[in-house]
């Protein structure tokens, strides 16, 4: 079981580097660390085991935040309608995105960043994910809202960049351009 001591912290090097290809059908190795990535998120989400095992509630999470420099993401995330998005995906990717943007009114937050960081991070109001799951089969995700921005905020980590490396350095509340705020 992964707890708050397997997530790597702020500065360490895995967390800006690309990840790495899975190479598809995945090893049974790989498939058993995304099978803990998502307890992971479960366990974080279910309020007496955090408590038991002090983990701090998590909605996503990125191999390379367990020190995994490889493609490979877990979702557990609920958009505004009650719709439970449940996902691990191997080579996650982001195949279309809309011109507008979104952010989250209440900024971003990560399991490897332990601190507040003030500011709105932009993000696509809109995109289209494409990945393998967990079952090896090919997926197509059309994603809007929260779903999309955590979906972005993980894929992020696998390509070495941190929520922050987006929130305006000089107005960390600038409203971003044709953007949507989600609330949280």
């Amino acid at each position: 079981m992964l707890t708050m001591n397997d997530v790597v912290k702020e500065g360490h090097p895995v967390l800006r580097e690309k990840a790495l290809e899975v190479k598809l059908p995945p090893s049974t190795e790989e498939i058993d660390t995304l099978k803990k990535m998502m307890d992971f998120l479960k366990n974080s989400q279910t309020p007496e085991i955090a408590e038991k095992y002090d983990l701090r509630p998590g909605v996503g999470i990125a191999a390379p935040q367990i020190n995994v420099s490889k493609r490979m993401i877990a979702v557990l995330a609920e958009d505004s309608k009650g719709k439970v998005y449940d996902f691990g995906l191997f080579n996650p990717r982001i195949v279309s995105h809309s011109v507008e943007k979104s952010y989250l009114q209440s900024g971003e937050g990560c399991l490897s960043v332990d601190r507040a960081v003030p500011g709105y991070v932009p993000r696509y109001a809109r995109i289209t994910v494409k990945g393998t799951d967990i079952e090896g089969n090919e997926v197509n995700l059309r994603l809007r809202g929260f779903p999309a921005i955590v979906f972005q905020h993980e894929i992020d980590h696998l390509n070495g960049v941190m929520f922050y490396d987006h929130i305006d350095k000089v107005d960390p509340f600038k409203v971003p351009e044709n953007s949507t705020a989600i609330g949280r």
